[in-house]
């Protein structure tokens, strides 16, 4: 049969991925054990996102949007409520951990085209999609709610069929004990939404678990094809489950149902499907039909050589990493740390030039106190010549009196023949 082989982690089939944003918070807040308040956190990291236009596709715009959200939290706080910065952290924690576990590997581009799991080859045959879980199985979290996410990207993006003669895939989820564990109700009513209506989009839902108890009643009552092999019954625990197991079939009076799972034996099973009407028919004991295909593992060097040879490998094998939400706020971030710059400078040249200012004040104060007091020692000083000339003048004889005014006489008399001799000399 014509098989195509996936995996989360891309090592053991075509790489699968899916973005943050088609994942949505309801799923992630599961992924990342959160608690109410942590979850409704990251519901405004959304709502956040959207109203911004900020593309979340992988972790780190995840954690870059996180962040924002933290920094700015006082924006938003008269929104959408109190945001804690403790809440912040433990959201970025979680994250952490998730990145641990492979979840950088699976939030990403190119996403998941899920035409490509029901396309069908060449010659018409549908494809056999097998999802390598040996890594994935480690993280229960991480795997069962990748599940539910297919299981929503089938409802979502497939058409209305009605009623099809046969479905146009088929879905089983195997330990699906993995998929209700802890789940909290608001996630339990999405997965029981969407197994009642996918079967109007042509799609079969199969939930494979070692018991029946494994799967909540609301979920169970939808389910309406049911097989079961042998159970074994050694404890009074046991055969109470036993007992509710054979419950949930129509009786068949040709045989107790609760001893008939006891002793099934190995690929015998109990069988209850819908008949024409949607009525479950009663339980009838069968055989089933061993593999048709390759019965047994597949050895890596066979499986790598189907994976390099699927048609959409080239499609999936490499990662894009294009412009988001984090080289978006990234480049926000450094855009508002330059502006934070050139404030930081500007106010520093500000202070540079009122330091500037205060000091020339300061000098020109200091020069005015110099002026100030050499005008005044000056002053002082011809009050002093002045007044040494006055003493000098009083002590002089009535002889030297005469003989100064007669000195003074002659001087003024010279100077008036020097200037008309002079003037004499330029008129000629």
């Amino acid at each position: 049969f014509p098989v195509q082989f996936w995996d989360v982690f891309g090592e053991g089939g075509i790489p699968v991925r899916t973005t943050i944003t088609e994942m949505g918070p309801l799923m992630l807040s599961r992924i990342l054990d959160l608690n109410d308040t942590q979850a409704g956190i990251l519901n405004i990291v959304f709502r956040a996102a959207d109203e911004k236009g900020l593309l979340l596709l992988d972790l780190k715009d995840l954690r870059a949007m996180v962040q924002y959200v933290g920094d700015n939290s006082n924006d938003f706080r008269m929104k959408y409520g109190n945001i804690s910065s403790q809440s912040i952290g433990a959201i970025l924690r979680n994250m952490l951990t998730l990145e641990d576990q492979g979840g950088d590997f699976f939030f990403g581009e190119p996403e998941l085209d899920i035409n490509d799991w029901i396309k069908t080859s060449e010659d018409g045959r549908g494809y056999i999609n097998v999802l390598h879980c040996s890594k994935l199985f480690l993280n229960p979290l991480l795997y069962s709610t990748f599940l539910l996410w297919m299981l929503s990207e089938l409802y979502e993006n497939l058409p209305e069929e009605g009623d099809l003669g046969k479905p146009k895939m088929v879905f089983f989820f195997d330990e699906a004990h993995l998929l209700f564990e802890d789940a909290p109700k608001q996630l339990l009513d999405k997965i029981e939404l969407v197994v009642r209506l996918i079967r109007s989009k042509g799609v079969g839902v199969y939930f494979v678990t070692q018991n029946p108890m494994d799967v909540p009643d609301e979920i169970l009552g939808q389910l309406g094809n049911r097989i079961q092999h042998a159970l074994r019954a050694y404890t009074p625990a046991e055969r109470k489950k036993v007992v509710t197991a054979a419950e949930t079939f129509r009786e068949n009076p040709e045989f107790d149902t609760v001893e008939a799972i006891t002793q099934l034996g190995t690929g015998e099973a109990l069988i209850s499907c819908l008949d024409e009407e949607g009525i479950p028919s009663v339980v009838e004991r069968a055989f089933i039909l061993p593999p048709q295909s390759r019965f047994g593992t597949i050895d890596d060097m066979l499986r790598n050589q189907i994976i390099a040879s699927t048609p959409v490998y080239k499609k999936y094998y490499k990662a894009v990493d294009r412009e988001s939400a984090y080289e978006m706020l990234l480049v926000k971030a450094e855009r508002k740390q330059e502006e934070r710059l050139i404030e930081i400078q500007t106010l520093e040249e500000e202070k540079r030039l009122k330091i500037e200012a205060k000091e020339e004040e300061k000098r020109l104060k200091e020069e005015e106190k110099r002026l100030k007091a050499e005008e005044k020692e000056r002053e002082k000083q011809e009050r002093e010549l002045q007044r040494s000339q006055k003493k000098t003048s009083s002590r002089l004889t009535p002889v030297e009196r005469v003989a100064n005014s007669a000195m003074h006489a002659i001087g003024r008399e010279v100077g008036r023949s020097l200037i008309r001799g002079i003037l004499g000399t330029l008129k000629r």
